[in-house]
């Protein structure tokens, strides 16, 4: 299965994380391939076009393509691209929900700063719900 029928897997960099951007690159592709939303076959953007949408160094989405190479998590056909390889990728519940709590906190965080309170917080991600639900 090919990238071409599937929607485009966003990948999102935080560079207040802590967690270097090759590191976050590799656990969002694992991410994908835990929960389904990648399998194998599907194709990963070029490391030139990644490094451009995120605004980082080629060099860096190279090396997350390397570990993930030499995890066999996927396979780089030279002059074809990466590609998902067939190896089954599960996350705990505990794995996934340490993830969600650092992107929440961070959003929480961020909002309070601004004012927002919780209660308008839940409102917006709720209306958020129903439109990505679509």
């Amino acid at each position: 299965m090919t990238d071409s029928g599937l929607k485009r897997l966003e990948f999102s960099i935080d560079p207040k994380s802590g967690v270097p951007y090759y590191k976050q690159i590799i656990l969002q592709v694992e991410m994908a391939i835990a929960d389904k939303r990648r399998s194998q076959g599907d194709q990963l953007p070029t490391v030139r076009s990644l490094a451009v949408d995120l605004r980082i160094n080629p060099n860096t989405v190279a090396r997350a393509y390397n570990e993930l190479e030499i995890k066999g998590i996927v396979n780089t056909q030279q002059g074809t691209g990466t590609f998902i390889s067939s190896k089954h990728i599960e996350l705990s519940s505990i794995q996934r929900e340490k993830v969600l709590s650092e992107i929440t906190k961070a959003y929480i965080t961020k909002a309070n700063s601004y004012g927002f309170t919780i209660d308008e917080l839940i409102k917006y991600l709720q209306e958020l719900g129903t439109v990505f639900s679509r």
